[in-house]
């Protein structure tokens, strides 16, 4: 049994960037679907398949590498809140990542959206991970 599973979602998605692999696939759920989205709205990811042929389903993710340096585009992924210690955060408060070149994902009462997005809405929540 995992016990935090969007830390284990992003760890395969590092582990698989580390290894050098084109495409991961990890165990589905609702806010992994979401974050997944997020991760392709702002260009971090190249495409994503969600497939529901099991009773959990999966998501597909295929990486994006730079075509020259052959480096991913995600330089780091970050935990943030955990089950141990959840991290929320007013409107006023959302963090800014790498002054203002990375994304926080923040799951708000209105879903899962970046922190630009959030600031923009004027809604806190909790901030789930950094992507750069």
């Amino acid at each position: 049994m995992i016990t935090d599973p969007i830390a284990d979602y992003l760890t395969r998605v590092r582990n698989a960037i580390s290894a050098g692999h084109r495409v991961v696939e990890i165990p589905a759920s609702k806010i992994k679907k979401e974050i997944t989205k997020i991760l392709f709205d702002q260009g971090y990811i190249l495409s994503y398949k969600f497939e529901d042929n099991s009773v959990q389903g999966t998501i597909k993710i295929a990486l994006k590498y730079d075509k020259e340096t052959k480096a991913s585009v995600i330089k780091k992924l970050q935990r943030v809140s955990t089950p141990g210690l959840r991290k929320y955060v007013g409107a006023n408060e959302m963090p800014r990542v790498l002054n203002g070149l990375g994304i926080a994902i923040v799951s708000t009462s209105k879903g899962v959206m970046t922190n630009k997005t959030a600031r923009k809405e004027h809604v806190g929540g909790e901030v789930l991970c950094y992507v750069y």
